[in-house]
């Protein structure tokens, strides 16, 4: 069982930086696949980052790259999400997610199996 904590949402205006926190606890953080995803509205959740348990390997769809990066420091069972140049597009509730396998870094939902509460970001001037 792993539970999940996000924070670092907010308000902030177009341009600008957040960044997203996710605190693990529970067994074996160390070795799982982490996630990020987003949700607007009654939309599907969109997949945003993924992170394979050593940190090195990583994945972005085209819609982020270059603007997020995502990192851990397993030694704080931590998951970040740094967001740059933020757009009003970016608005959204962002979710942590943990995958049961170390490496493989799914892009759907589905394929994770522990979830956080979430922590809305807004981007709007």
């Amino acid at each position: 069982q792993v539970v999940l904590v996000e924070s670092g949402g907010g308000l902030v205006q177009p341009g600008g930086s957040l960044r997203l926190v996710c605190a693990a606890s529970g067994a074996n953080f160390s070795v799982n696949g982490m996630g990020w995803f987003r949700q607007f509205g009654g939309k599907e959740r969109e997949f945003v980052a993924a992170i394979d348990w050593t940190g090195v390997s990583k994945r972005y769809p085209d819609s982020v790259k270059g603007r997020f990066t995502i990192s851990r420091d397993n030694s704080k069972n931590s998951v970040y999400l740094q967001m740059n140049s933020l757009k009003p597009d970016d608005t959204a509730v962002y979710y942590c997610a943990a995958d049961g396998d170390p490496f493989r870094q799914p892009l759907k939902a589905s394929q994770y199996d522990y979830w956080g509460q979430g922590t809305s970001v807004t981007v709007s001037s």
